[in-house]
């Protein structure tokens, strides 16, 4: 008897454009259950830092404090926290190893890293 895999959907609560990233993603990789909750994850951190970015666009890298004086803004811890969370999760996923022989490409393990 032959497993049959299914391609899990794209979360819905992804911006549209990351949805196409997290498709292509698994069109282009081989990736276990685990790997796909380290794409969701990578994808939902792209998207907060994406809102994140935006906030302070609109409203200025800094807001108004009680004493008169200026703060960073909330968002900008939020945006950073986010880069780093897509970084480390992209980091952990090792999209850029090379091809396998079937032309999907699974993620290596981390001894195995050029």
């Amino acid at each position: 008897m032959t497993e049959s895999r299914t391609t899990p959907r794209a979360p819905a609560h992804l911006q549209e454009e990351t949805r196409r990233w997290w498709r292509q993603v698994m069109a282009d990789y081989v990736l276990e259950s685990h790997h796909i909750k380290l794409l969701t994850a990578a994808a939902e951190a792209w998207d907060r830092l994406q809102q994140a970015r935006e906030a302070i666009d609109r409203e200025g890298i800094t807001i108004p404090t009680g004493g008169g004086g200026l703060k960073a803004h909330p968002a900008v811890a939020i945006e950073r926290d986010s880069r780093l969370a897509y970084a480390r999760l992209l980091r952990e996923l090792d999209l850029d190893a090379a091809p396998a022989p079937s032309g999907k490409r699974p993620p290596s393990l981390p001894g195995y890293r050029r």
